[in-house]
């Protein structure tokens, strides 16, 4: 029995056979248990995944898809070596590797969140048809991944290497100053495509109005926002320049307002113009999709008796807007003329809404 334990005593860097035997097991058994965790973690996730409408289960089976083996590795070494006694100079740069791999995880597990964002907001982009935002979005995951990396790797020098980065981070600093400096319209624009992107002021295909340009939007670019007027030029916006004034949208436009107002002769009998509101409003009530507001004689002057009827058209479309508008003049003008009532003026005044 002791011949059969004498090899196991045999010495081997400072630690007997037997320790490296049961951290060797350690090891093993470490990294197949992460191993399979991982695997039924990932089973159950996506069963969760696929039937909840939550990102977050999303985002976490993403993860654990792309915690690679290297880190089960690091893991389960830091296991087997915990018991050992290894030299220090050794377990320092033992230390420092297990920490490089740990940090080389963190970054993929951030960018793979980085990443989940871009895909999603890209699907909705493509299911609303804003391709146009695509682009803008891209750029935005690559910048955010390319500055994660870049603070992986500055976090790595300093704890992993011992380097001294404050010189690295001063001449970094100085250099974006110098560049932001330099090309500080195209950063505004960049912002401001980080802004629309994220705010949506407007997608592609809205209808919008800026200052007294307006126009169907058709691009949203890095720097520029494109627009088709409404005469078939194209009106091309820096993103800054277009956040910086009053931005209508007429797409998101529930409803419009429209005020008509009637100027009757003033030899209309009193009896006789009793009968026009109540009979205007029957006309406006018989259109689809309409609310009446109201129909009043509002006034009378030395010229005209004004009758004013206001009501919402419930549709943001415009043509059918106009045609419902139509149909209401015309029969206005034929109640009016039934009556034998004669039109001094008239009014049509649209003010368009959009209740939030």
């Amino acid at each position: 029995m002791t011949d059969l334990l004498g090899p196991l005593d045999h010495q081997l860097f400072g630690n007997p056979a037997r320790a490296w035997l049961f951290g060797a097991a350690a090891a093993v058994l470490a990294y197949v248990a992460l191993v399979l965790l991982r695997r039924t973690v990932v089973a159950r996730l996506a069963g969760r995944a696929a039937a909840s409408p939550h990102l977050a289960d999303d985002a976490a089976l993403e993860m654990l898809r792309r915690t690679r083996r290297y880190f089960f590795a690091a893991v389960a070494v830091g296991v087997g070596t915990h018991a050992l006694r290894i030299d220090p100079d050794v377990r320092v740069w033992l230390d420092r590797l297990l920490l490089l791999l740990f940090l080389l995880q963190v970054g993929r597990w951030v960018t793979t969140l980085v990443a989940f964002w871009v895909d999603r907001h890209i699907e909705q982009r493509r299911v609303t048809g804003d391709l146009g935002s695509v682009t803008t979005i891209r750029a935005l995951g690559y910048a955010g991944r390319l500055l994660l990396w870049l603070i992986v790797g500055i976090t790595a020098l300093e704890t992993v290497f011992d380097y001294d980065v404050t010189a690295l981070v001063t001449g970094l600093g100085i250099a974006g100053i110098a560049v932001a400096l330099a090309v500080q319209n195209v950063l505004g624009d960049l912002l401001a495509a980080m802004a629309i992107v994220l705010d949506k002021p407007f997608v592609v295909g809205d209808a919008i109005t800026v200052g007294e340009q307006s126009g169907t939007v058709e691009q949203i670019g890095l720097k520029t926002t494109r627009l088709r007027s409404v005469n078939g030029e194209q009106i091309i916006f820096a993103n800054a320049e277009l956040l910086r004034g009053n931005i209508r949208n007429f797409k998101r436009m529930f409803e419009r307002r429209v005020l008509v107002g009637l100027d009757l002769h003033t030899g209309t009998p009193p009896d006789v113009l009793a009968t026009i509101p109540p009979r205007f409003r029957a006309i406006v009530e018989s259109k689809q999709p309409v609310r009446f507001d109201r129909s009043h004689v509002v006034g009378v002057t030395e010229r005209a008796i004004r009758v004013e009827t206001v009501y919402w058209v419930l549709d943001p479309d415009h043509g059918r807007h106009m045609d419902i508008q139509q149909a209401v003049l015309l029969e206005m003008l034929g109640a009016i003329r039934e009556q034998g009532v004669s039109l001094a003026h008239a009014i049509i005044e649209e003010i368009r809404a959009a209740p939030g």
